[in-house]
């Protein structure tokens, strides 16, 4: 379950990555403004899945 979380987590920080920079390209405010708040979303996700596991051991 924890690899699949992590792997979801990583996605989003992906996702916002590229919708962020898509939106750059095309001066697209809206896309940059969601591509960031994807990011910061999948970065404080993956931030709790290192907490768990470092109580895990």
């Amino acid at each position: 379950m924890a690899t699949d979380d992590k792997a979801a987590n990583k996605k989003d920080e992906l996702v916002g990555k590229a919708k962020e920079k898509l939106g750059e390209a095309t001066d697209n405010e809206q896309w940059q403004a969601e591509g960031k708040s994807q990011q910061a979303k999948g970065n404080v996700k993956q931030a709790g899945e290192k907490v768990k596991d470092a109580f895990r051991d």
